[in-house]
């Protein structure tokens, strides 16, 4: 196969119940709308957090889309007052965890119960010890 006929990534989509509430939720984020047009199924709406260096689209989802981890690590300059603002707001968010060497993150869930991570940038890291299987669990 000629591995030139893909040539890179341009959204990631993220199933959605109400194209209208996860516009409110994730626009409540900072992300901005980039297009929002009508489908025949829907919407296609674009959307760009923070630097704008990826974008996201909200899906229809199907009947059968299964909920939960997708594999999404947003990052943040400041992991602390993150967590501390979407708690703040009623986000379902997990402790924020802290392992040596690796920058702070934590796991959020959207209304539709699709699961992310926030994670700190990848020049911020944790100094100190931790025991294996000693970091916090939600």
């Amino acid at each position: 196969m000629d591995s030139s006929h893909i040539t890179g990534v341009r959204t990631v989509s993220i199933p959605v119940d109400d194209q209208d509430d996860a516009l409110r939720f994730y626009t409540s984020l900072g992300f901005a709308v980039l297009r929002d047009m009508p489908t025949p199924t829907g919407r296609w709406i674009e959307l760009a957090p923070g630097r704008g260096n990826v974008i996201l689209t909200l899906e229809p989802a199907g009947r059968d889309t299964s909920r939960g981890a997708i594999g999404i690590r947003f990052t943040s300059d400041d992991v602390d007052a993150a967590h501390a603002a979407m708690s703040a707001e009623g986000i379902d968010v997990d402790d924020i965890l802290r392992w040596p060497g690796v920058p702070a993150m934590f796991a959020f869930r959207d209304p539709d119960g699709n699961m992310f991570s926030i994670t700190g940038e990848a020049g911020e890291v944790e100094s100190g010890e931790v025991e294996p299987g000693e970091w916090p669990r939600r």
